[in-house]
């Protein structure tokens, strides 16, 4: 109970904070892409403010355990195949088209309107047709 206390808790906090910098808010994000343009730099102190703690926290939980149980995940494997770079092409171009990642896109479902649930419905269609398509890449990628 209480690890869903957390989650939730843990949720709620990640929502508000995306709300109150503005995360939610296409514009802002897609103003930080804009560099030649009408540029927002306010993006990175978001990410800033969010990295900079992070990675406090990644050194201090080297030497202890979850507070309710479990284990902290294995850090990732440093390699770059295919995979990694054609989802990292994929969302950075739906980030930049839309303005919206996923955090951002289910907090933004509050403001009501069309906009966010047509993102949301195909961010939900590529996550369903991503472990098919990465077969087959896998596919051509070891006959070639």
């Amino acid at each position: 109970m209480m690890r869903l206390f957390l989650s939730l808790l843990s949720g709620a906090l990640f929502g508000s904070g995306l709300f109150l910098s503005g995360m939610t808010d296409t514009t802002k994000v897609q103003g930080w892409l804009d560099v030649f343009g009408n540029w927002d730099p306010t993006l990175a102190f978001v990410m800033g403010g969010a990295i900079i703690p992070m990675a406090l926290a990644w050194q201090l939980s080297r030497k202890t355990r979850p507070l309710v149980g479990g284990n902290f995940p294995t850090p990732p494997a440093p390699e770059m195949d295919h995979r990694l770079i054609t989802g990292s092409v994929l969302f950075g171009m739906g980030w930049g088209l839309a303005g919206l990642c996923p955090g951002p896109a289910i907090a933004s479902l509050s403001y009501g309107g069309t906009g966010g649930l047509v993102f949301l419905a195909a961010m939900l269609a590529g996550m369903l047709i991503a472990p098919k398509a990465g077969e087959k890449l896998d596919r051509i990628a070891t006959s070639v």
